[in-house]
Order: structure tokens, then C-alpha cells, then sequence
């Protein structure tokens, strides 16, 4: 008689303990997630499950932070760090003592933030990101430079302007390169769109400006069409289309990089009426 084909079954304790097993390592994972990397350092996930997230601004990103970036955020992190958790408001002309204040959302690792910051040092910059190692890298640059309008913010920034700003707090709002979510499926989760708009007027001044960027030609389209539609924003261009370039703001090694593979970059100016 041939053999059953049917493989044999496992025990019901080997079946157990392959289960406990699963949930230990889940629950070790969960732990770390929810741990800061590093002591008086930016938290894990600052806002918890305080508050829903209908939009988010970042796709979460891991790597190697160097030792350089891991001493600047215990340095620093104290002094010019802060995580969005979502349970007070801030005051950000205290912040910056008086200064006008732009919310950079995206600042990957920190070069060009850092260079508009020395720039323009009578414009404090409120820098959000969740990428640890762009956070201790802008810090570092900061500290280097002897700059002193710059805040690192981590997190969500959807909760910073939700519940963490007053009406009209805001100067200006930067947002170079976000994630294009390429996939028609995942256009929904892109940052700008009406309700972000929404959102982001609220917290700006009349005559602040809107600032977008992006080699991404079919999210170029979106974000012309979006903020052309929207209510509360008018174009600084004439034509209704594309800006150019503007002096303030570098140019990045990213940018570089998909300039030299023939990407165009795409600048979005427009006024908060």
C-alpha cells in the first residue's frame, strides 16, 4: 500500500508553543515600537492612541542613525525638540521669540532646512518629520551653524496643526517632495488634497504663503488643480501654472539626482487670501 499523501499532523503542544511564541516576539516588537531610540530623545509614536488619524503626513521610515546624529539628539533634543502629542497648544511666537514662524513639513535630512535657516535668520522654521536620522542630522547641522530659528518637531503633522496651533499661527507652510504614492490606488493617501488644505488654512495668516515642490509630474498636476480649486488660496502666478524656482530654496542632493535622470521639478506658490 503506497504512503498517505496527507502530511502528518502536528501535535497539539507543538502547536501551542509555535503560537506563544508568535505572541512573545509580536509583543517584544510592539514594546520597541513604542519605546524611544534614545533616552530625552524624540518618543516612538508621541501622540499614542490619543487621536485618529484620518490623513497622515509621512510614510514611517527606519535606518542607521550614525553616532553623530545619536549625540546631537541627546544634546539637543532637550533644547529644540519636541514631540507632537497632541495634548497642548503651542505658542510658537514665544517659540522663536517674536520671530514670523514657516511650518516645514518633510525635511528628509535637514540640508536644505538648514540652509533656508541661515539664510533667512529672521524666520523661525518649525520643522516636522519622523525619520530619527534626519532629526539628529538637522540638529547637528543647527547646532553647527550657530542657528538659533530652527525647531525639530516629530511625528504627525496632521496633529500638530489639528490640535496643537491656534488659528492664524503660521507664516508659512513648506512641503517639498512628498511621497508621490505613485499607485492610482494610493492617490487617497497623499498629502495635499482639500481636506489637508482645509486644515492648513486655518492655521495660516492672511498673506501666507504655501509653498510646494515636487519632480513628480501626475502629484504636480493634483497640487496645481487642488490649490487652484480651493477657496482660501490664490496663485502668486499670473498664468495660474507652475512658479519658478525660487532663490530660497536649495537646491538638494535628491533634487540633483532626479534632475540628472530628467525629472522636472515642479514649484507651487500661493497665497493664503
Amino acid at each position: 500500500m503506497s504512503e498517505s499523501l496527507n502530511p502528518t499532523p502536528e501535535t497539539p503542544g507543538a502547536t501551542d508553543d509555535a503560537a506563544a511564541l508568535r505572541a512573545a516576539s509580536f509583543e517584544r516588537m510592539r514594546r520597541l515600537r513604542q519605546e524611544p531610540r534614545f533616552p530625552g530623545g524624540p518618543a516612538a509614536d508621541p501622540a499614542g492612541s490619543h487621536h485618529e488619524r484620518r490623513i497622515r503626513s509621512f510614510q514611517p521610515r527606519r535606518s542607521r542613525v550614525t553616532a553623530g546624529q545619536e549625540d546631537a539628539l541627546q544634546r539637543l533634543w532637550p533644547k529644540w525638540g519636541l514631540d507632537i502629542d497632541g495634548q497642548r497648544v503651542l505658542d510658537p511666537g514665544e517659540m522663536f521669540d517674536g520671530l514670523p514662524v514657516v511650518l516645514e513639513i518633510g525635511f528628509g535630512m535637514g540640508e536644505a532646512t538648514a540652509q533656508m535657516a541661515a539664510d533667512d535668520p529672521e524666520t523661525g522654521i518649525l520643522a516636522v518629520d519622523v525619520h530619527t536620522p534626519g532629526q539628529g542630522n538637522l540638529l547637528g547641522l543647527a547646532d553647527r551653524a550657530g542657528l538659533t530659528n530652527v525647531r525639530v518637531a516629530n511625528g504627525d503633522a496632521i496633529i500638530l496643526l489639528r490640535e496643537m496651533l491656534a488659528p492664524q499661527a503660521l507664516d508659512g507652510l513648506r512641503v517639498y517632495f512628498p511621497d508621490p504614492w505613485p499607485k492610482a490606488r494610493h492617490h487617497k493617501r497623499r498629502l495635499i488634497q482639500p481636506d489637508f488644505l482645509d486644515l492648513a488654512a486655518q492655521r495660516m495668516k492672511p498673506g501666507a504663503v504655501v509653498h510646494c515642490a515636487t519632480d513628480w509630474e501626475p502629484y504636480a498636476e493634483q497640487m496645481l488643480e487642488v490649490l487652484t480649486a480651493h477657496p482660501s488660496f490664490e496663485n502668486t502666478q499670473a498664468d495660474g501654472g507652475y512658479a519658478p524656482r525660487p532663490a530660497f530654496r536649495p537646491l538638494t542632493r535628491f533634487e540633483g539626482q532626479g534632475l540628472d535622470k530628467g525629472h522636472v521639478v515642479r514649484d507651487l506658490l500661493f497665497t493664503r487670501v
